[in-house]
C-alpha cells in the first residue's frame, strides 16, 4: 500500500516551501571538478582500512571517527589536497531552514580553519 496521506503531505509542503538551488548547485560544481579531473586523490586517512595490509599503505591511519567527538564533529581534512579549500555550498537565505544551514555552515567553517 502506498502511504498517500504522508506523500500528500510532503508535495504540498515542497510546493509552498520557498525555492533554492543551492544544494544542487553546490552538486553541479563537485561534479564538474570531478568529471574534468581537478579533484585529485582521496586522503589516505579516509580511505579503506578494512583488509590486510591497508595500515601498510597509511590507509585509514590517523582516521578520527567524527561520532566519538562532541557534537559528532572533529577537526580533518575530507577534501583532496587539490580542493581541500574549495567552497562548493553557498547558502540562499530565501528561507529559515537555509537560513539556519548556512548558520551551521559558517559554524563549521570557523572550526575548520
Amino acid at each position: 500500500m502506498i502511504p498517500r496521506i504522508p506523500l500528500a503531505n510532503i508535495v504540498v509542503e515542497l510546493c509552498l516551501s520557498p525555492k533554492s538551488n543551492s544544494a544542487y548547485s553546490a552538486l553541479d560544481a563537485a561534479l564538474a571538478d570531478l568529471r574534468s579531473g581537478k579533484t585529485g586523490e582521496i586522503p589516505d586517512h579516509l580511505k579503506d582500512a578494512h583488509y590486510q595490509g591497508a595500515a601498510a599503505l597509511g590507509r585509514g591511519v590517523n582516521y578520527l571517527y567524527p561520532h566519538d567527538y562532541e557534537n559528532s564533529w572533529v577537526k580533518q581534512q575530507y577534501l583532496p589536497d587539490k580542493i581541500k579549500n574549495k567552497k562548493y555550498y553557498v547558502p540562499k537565505l530565501t528561507s529559515k531552514f537555509e537560513q539556519a544551514l548556512a548558520q551551521v555552515y559558517e559554524k563549521l567553517t570557523k572550526l575548520s580553519r
